[in-house]
């Protein structure tokens, strides 16, 4: 296996699991991977990366630029912005790179998903 084929972890530190899980799970769609009582682990089932949700003594400190960006590579979905917002998320400002080419949504932790309406390829 080289570098190209890892699988990637974000793991981020969160106030209220429920409210972490409600917001990914419920509202984006993620699917629960793995659980303990103060872990989740959550991502498109198959794909090569996945969220590592974590409750504890660490409090998160998200700043603007920590984004989750999802190149969508289509219109952003209104019914899931809504399911995002109606599971604790809130519709923010990213700029205007950002505002003009998808949705920018807050988790309850203060981190920033971007749902993009770009695609992405690494290839040259």
């Amino acid at each position: 296996m080289t570098i190209d084929d890892a699988t990637v972890r974000i793991a981020r530190p969160c106030t209220d699991l429920a409210a972490a899980e409600r917001f990914y799970v419920h509202g984006l769609g993620l699917a629960e991977l793995f659980r303990k009582p103060d872990l989740l682990m959550a991502g498109p089932r198959g794909a090569s990366w996945h969220l590592e949700l974590v409750a504890g003594d660490l409090r998160p400190a998200p700043t603007e630029e920590d984004l989750l960006v999802l190149y969508l590579g289509e219109p952003v979905d209104p019914a899931l912005v809504e399911r995002l917002t109606e599971h604790g998320g809130t519709v923010v400002s990213q700029g205007e790179y950002w505002d003009r080419w998808g949705v920018t949504v807050q988790d309850p932790d203060g981190y920033r998903l971007v749902l993009s309406t770009r695609s992405w390829s690494n290839s040259a």
